[in-house]
């Protein structure tokens, strides 16, 4: 399976949001939106709120990335995420890191590749 990195390291390709909606399964989408409403106590989700295409894409965002700092940031610097930013590891990006472990090892792993 192919990677689409975020600016924060997440792989958006294996996001279930993500997937459900490049594959347009409205079935899963709706289970996600039963799954999340519970997970992040967020009544009143829809399909559409949870529809994404990539946080770094023009398209479709879902929740919280349209307005991620971090993903701003990147796109306000000119990146198409952090691993080439010279600031590297700021002080969003490690208590991003802290929270989501696999983020750093996507975004090291394209600093050293």
């Amino acid at each position: 399976m192919a990677t689409l990195i975020a600016a924060c390291g997440l792989d958006c390709a294996q996001c279930e949001s993500y997937l459900a909606t490049q594959s347009n399964d409205l079935l899963m989408l709706e289970a996600i939106v039963e799954k999340w409403s519970k997970e992040y106590n967020a009544s009143g989700l829809t399909v559409d709120n949870v529809q994404c295409d990539g946080c770094m894409t023009a398209g479709r965002k879902v929740g919280h990335c349209s307005e991620c700092k971090i993903r701003l940031c990147a796109i306000e610097r000119g990146f198409e995420n952090c691993s080439a930013c010279p600031d590297y590891a700021c002080e969003q990006l490690t208590a991003f890191f802290q929270m989501v472990p696999p983020a750093r090892v996507n975004l090291e792993a394209l600093r050293t590749g």
